[in-house]
């Protein structure tokens, strides 16, 4: 029987290694090497196909939350017996962050390897009164190597410097990701669900693209036979005519709106009612746990990577596809601890996807999503989606904050929006406020727009697109993990933002600033400031639709202030030096 605890395992001599941290080994060799930017590594090494198991532990001191890539709502401290997860390429990632009350953090880590299956146990051991981290792994043909990050002023100043390190040092350069993938984008999904149509979706892009949004992808729906959900119909790819006359002409007509085209695909997923089923059901030997009436093809066999680069590549080139919306590949970790790696096997087939992709379509965009983002998949995918969390504005700013502290490249996006039609624009604008450092993806229908839930769409997407550069490209800082980020920083080029998502106290430092915006997520009609430095400054208040509701110019001293700011609304504060 397996040890329920971490202490209950056998015992390995202790080592300092960085601030508070001691590392033991069980089952090869570790050195220590300094590397840039005061990061330091851990390089294990042992014969191939040992079990290699690395132990981390710190004191627990003020200790307050651990995160990874998938903690979900599991942000805080699990005990020892309690912290499971199971890492591969497709999964998750070997990456973690202790943190302490302050949230400057107490122990960051990042393996460089992200394709090996690799389980970490983790949490307090109640025995030795520590934080403990458990890796397991089976030794492949090098070193295996973590990178540790010294103590930072935040989470996201750690994984900042881990992320710098990951990058450098990754197989592969991230996918790069064309100026349409960082443009507010239009799905399908939850607009339409499975009823898509031609003629209907091709005016909502052209709502979309007076909106300023640069992409369109064409949700499920679209393929012969996927009129329900659940997925025992799929695996044959062919289009629905009846829905789609002429894909390839529909596809043109949209990009002449001036949109990039996706189209959603899930490759690895067969079902009994396809055509394909007999051909190919050996293939797929086990059933999905997730989606409804499927089973799931065994990426390791050659046979399964071939057909999936030729189903890619194939829509792709027969509809003008601009890229693809690759969906559900996290369904291949059912084949986890079951012979060869899977992680490696994915890897082989995401390899020969990405080049043949690229031979066809120079500047493709590839959707990915939530669990499968790990540092390991910025070669393949350029936009990173959260996982669906339809209407759900705190799922969606908690989720799409995670994946940027992990992410190498690409364009983070957020789980498609959506809110309801008869509710107030600043319940309807607070659904893209809650993802402002991501780009949006817009899902309810623009056809049938309240006036008022058009201007305020309008508003904050025009708003969006002029804050770009600091949301995305600046340096943003989210706070704690376990208090799902109430208040959001970014700044750059002396241009601060700061999103209130609770009636919270927001920290503002006028030096070396030209310009600072707080956006009032929140239902109160006002924001209060904690100010450090003076200026004179000219205010501009405006309301969820970006109606103009005051105008002066003060001056801004040092301490608290409480400004009339409206629900959904933007307060900009330019410094008159």
């Amino acid at each position: 029987m397996s040890a329920v605890t971490t202490a209950e395992r056998p015992a390995a001599p202790e080592t300092p290694l960085i601030d508070d941290v001691t590392v033991a080994l069980l089952g090869g060799r570790f050195a220590v090497r300094d590397l840039p930017g005061g990061l330091l590594a851990l390089d294990v090494t042992a014969p191939k196909g040992t079990a290699v198991e690395i132990r981390l532990a710190i004191p627990l001191r003020d200790a307050v939350g651990f995160w990874h890539p998938a903690c979900g709502w599991e942000r805080t401290l699990l005990a020892d017996w309690a912290g499971r997860i199971h890492t591969s390429l497709i999964k998750g990632a070997p990456v973690g962050c202790l943190y302490e009350t302050s949230g400057a953090t107490m122990l960051a880590f990042a393996a460089q390897d992200p394709v090996i299956e690799t389980e970490l146990v983790f949490g307090i051991s109640e025995a030795t009164k520590r934080f403990v981290v458990h890796l397991h792994l089976t030794a492949g043909d090098g070193p295996y190597t973590l990178a540790f990050a010294p103590r930072a002023t935040s989470v996201a100043t750690a994984l900042r410097s881990l992320r710098g390190h990951l990058a450098e040092t990754a197989a592969l350069p991230p996918l790069p990701t064309p100026a349409a993938g960082r443009a507010p984008t239009y799905s399908t999904w939850y607009a339409f669900g499975q009823d898509v149509h031609a003629d209907a979706v091709e005016a909502e892009a052209a709502h979309a693209a007076d909106l300023g949004c640069g992409t369109l992808i064409l949700d499920d729906g679209w393929v012969a036979g996927g009129d329900k959900r659940g997925y025992a119909w799929v695996g044959d790819w062919v289009v629905d005519t009846a829905k789609f006359p002429d894909l390839a002409g529909h596809v043109r007509r949209v990009k002449e709106l001036g949109l990039d085209y996706l189209l959603w695909v899930a490759p690895l997923l067969l079902g009994p009612e396809s055509a394909a089923w007999e051909r190919m059901r050996d293939l797929a030997p086990l059933p999905s746990p997730v989606t409804p009436g499927a089973y799931v093809l065994d990426p390791r066999r050659p046979e399964v990577r071939a057909h999936i680069v030729a189903l890619c590549t194939g829509l792709v080139a027969d509809h003008g596809l601009d890229g693809l919306k690759i969906d559900f590949l996290d369904e291949a970790q059912i084949y986890a601890g079951d012979g060869e790696d899977i992680g490696h096997a994915m890897s082989v087939l995401l390899d020969e996807l990405r080049a043949a992709l690229q031979a066809i379509r120079p500047g493709i965009m590839i959707e990915l999503r939530q669990p499968y983002l790990g540092h390991g998949m910025a070669a393949y995918g350029n936009l990173l989606r959260a996982s669906d969390c339809p209407a759900d504005a705190v799922a969606n700013r908690v989720r799409t904050l995670d994946i940027g502290l992990l992410a190498l490249g690409g364009a983070v996006h957020s789980d498609m929006l959506m809110w309801d039609p008869d509710g107030s624009p600043e319940s309807a604008a607070r659904q893209l406020l809650s993802v402002l450092t991501s780009v949006p993806q817009l899902s309810s229908r623009l056809d049938g727009l309240r006036d008022d839930h058009r201007a305020a769409l309008a508003f904050w997407l025009r708003t969006w697109i002029r804050l770009r550069p600091v949301l995305l490209d600046g340096e943003v800082d989210p706070g704690r993990p376990d208090e799902l980020y109430p208040i959001v920083r970014a700044r750059a080029d002396g241009h601060q933002v700061v999103v209130l998502h609770a009636e919270r106290i927001a920290p503002v430092d006028l030096a070396r600033t030209r310009l600072v915006e707080v956006v009032n997520v929140t239902s109160a009609p006002r924001v209060t400031l904690d100010v450090t430095g003076s200026s004179e400054v000219e205010e501009t208040v405006r309301d969820a639709t970006g109606a103009l509701m005051g105008n002066r110019r003060f001056t801004l001293g040092p301490g608290l202030h409480s400004l009339t700011v409206p629900p959904s609304g933007l307060l900009s504060l330019r410094l008159l030096h």
